[in-house]
């Protein structure tokens, strides 16, 4: 059954009774896509009803910004954030927008560029816990702490998949108060779904019907959807077989979840103005392609070790060229567009400061580079000098001395591949433990070191560990059996054989 004012004003009651009933506080997830600000509104216009006295529950809006989400989205949720502020400060409403980010030590950037973690994909997705469960959960464990419980609003709908569908009904089953589902992964945390049973249609026509309170332009929200379909169509409850801007999604603009980021280019497609994202989109097409892939990778695992299946090796992070040459395609598209893009995206930062002096520990201090490529790569990009006030300089190696270990290596021992990072990681281990202080375990150190770069090359370790795993077999020891068996298959990768 379609909405009506009726349906309407029967759920605005609804949600007053509900936010009235306790003194638990709420949260609402905003994304600025269609649901989450249907969802919002429903609640705004329902504080808006209620008298000044009786506004006294804090109402937590969150955005979790992923800090690599579309330009476009991300401008329109950041100026949407400053109008609720503004409206909910006039009208003394209970509302506090909050912007959420992951830690800077664990962004994108930092694990693909920084450490070098294979690309988001079916079976190795580690992207969305990172980039938006951790930062929520976090803050909403803190609010747990604070108050005893939270009541968590989402603009979740059964519409949107099957799949979702049969959640939100597995989790009505197991409802302790009314309209009010358990959340299976935080205890004292209680969600409420007032558009549940809303179809698209019903979210574009309650939002085209009903002015938006915080004095933002559902009309733009409309257009910015249409603009991210193939066909710049938009039909709100006319044919149900007609293509509807509903299965727009917008999200970050690396995803590599999908083969085509259709939404972005749909978006350059219909708007000439934003013809500047698509390097964007070109950058997200050459990191994300699966093609050529592993040879972009080390033949070892995150930490050095060796595993894998149908007697080829898995191969883990990205190696030290890939890594600094993405490193540099980035700046140069965020110079670009601060440069030569849109007025409003002069100021636009693709990658942050703190993740770049995050991705310059890792690569001095964890993966041995005492080059320190970051400060160098960034000065010739953008012709600044890095800043990194808490960085402390080591002292007797550099970019000089890097240099020349490397000519000795190539030219002694060129058909050995590891050989210069064996020697620049043994020497940097020696180095970091000069002082008399700092030598325990440094024996424990050199022999990791030696341990996972001894081979020769992927053949090398290949066969290396194929007779491991036989003699495992033949002693009747636990052994990869997997990697015993013939087959043109390519390793099958997960979260556990990637990363550790």
């Amino acid at each position: 059954m379609a909405i009506s004012k009726e349906i309407i004003n029967r759920l605005i009651k609804t949600i007053q009774n509900l936010y009235l009933s306790d003194d638990i506080p709420w949260m609402i997830g905003y994304s600025g896509g269609k649901d989450s600000t249907a969802a919002l509104q429903l609640v705004w216009i329902a504080m808006e009803g209620l008298p000044e006295r009786q506004r006294v529950k804090p109402i937590h809006i969150m955005n979790t910004d992923t800090l690599v989400e579309s330009p476009v989205v991300s401008k329109w949720v950041e100026k949407s954030l400053d109008s609720m502020r503004k409206a909910a400060k006039e009208k003394k409403l209970p509302f506090v927008p909050e912007k959420l980010i992951p830690e800077y030590n664990n962004t994108f950037w930092v694990n693909l560029i920084g450490r070098g973690y294979p690309f988001p994909r079916m079976k190795y997705r580690w992207c969305t816990d990172r980039l938006k469960i951790q930062p929520v959960n976090n803050f909403i464990k803190n609010k747990i702490a604070e108050h005893g419980e939270v009541i968590l609003v989402l603009g979740t709908r059964k519409a949107e998949s099957s799949r979702r569908n049969q959640t939100m009904t597995n989790l009505e089953k197991k409802r302790v108060r009314e309209l009010l589902s358990p959340n299976p992964t935080l205890a004292n945390e209680l969600v409420f779904s007032p558009l549940e049973a809303w179809t698209d249609d019903d979210v574009w026509a309650f939002l085209m019907q009903y002015k938006n309170p915080w004095g933002y332009s559902n009309m733009e929200l409309l257009t910015m959807y249409k603009g991210a379909t193939a066909d710049n169509e938009c039909p709100i409850m006319v044919d149900k077989d007609l293509p509807s801007c509903g299965k727009s999604r917008f999200g970050c603009w690396v995803c590599t979840m999908v083969e085509k980021d259709k939404s972005m280019e749909a978006m350059i497609a219909n708007d000439d103005e934003k013809e500047w994202m698509t390097q964007l989109l070109e950058f997200r097409n050459e990191f994300g392609n699966e093609e050529g892939d592993r040879d972009r990778r080390s033949f070892r695992r995150m930490h050095g070790n060796l595993q894998g299946n149908y007697r080829k090796l898995f191969h883990g992070p990205y190696k030290k060229e890939v890594r600094e040459q993405w490193l540099r395609r980035l700046l140069e598209i965020q110079k670009n567009i601060n440069e030569t893009g849109p007025e409003e995206f002069q100021n636009l930062e693709l990658i942050r400061i703190q993740e770049l002096r995050e991705i310059r520990k890792i690569w001095v201090l964890e993966k041995h580079e005492f080059d320190d490529a970051v400060p160098r790569i960034y000065f010739e990009v953008t012709g600044k000098e890095f800043e990194d006030p808490d960085w402390i300089c080591a002292e007797g190696f550099a970019k000089e001395e890097w240099d020349i270990l490397k000519k000795v290596c190539s030219d002694l021992y060129g058909d050995e591949e590891l050989a210069f990072e064996m020697m620049y990681s043994l020497i940097d281990v020696e180095s970091n433990a000069a002082g008399m202080n700092q030598r325990k375990g440094i024996i424990e150190e050199l022999e990791k070191v030696i341990a996972k770069t001894f081979y020769k090359n992927e053949d090398d370790a290949t066969q290396y560990y194929m007779e491991k795993v036989c003699r495992k077999k033949e002693y009747g020891g636990k052994y990869n059996e997997k990697f015993l068996d013939y087959g043109n298959q390519m390793p099958e990768e997960t979260d556990e054989e990637s990363e550790e």
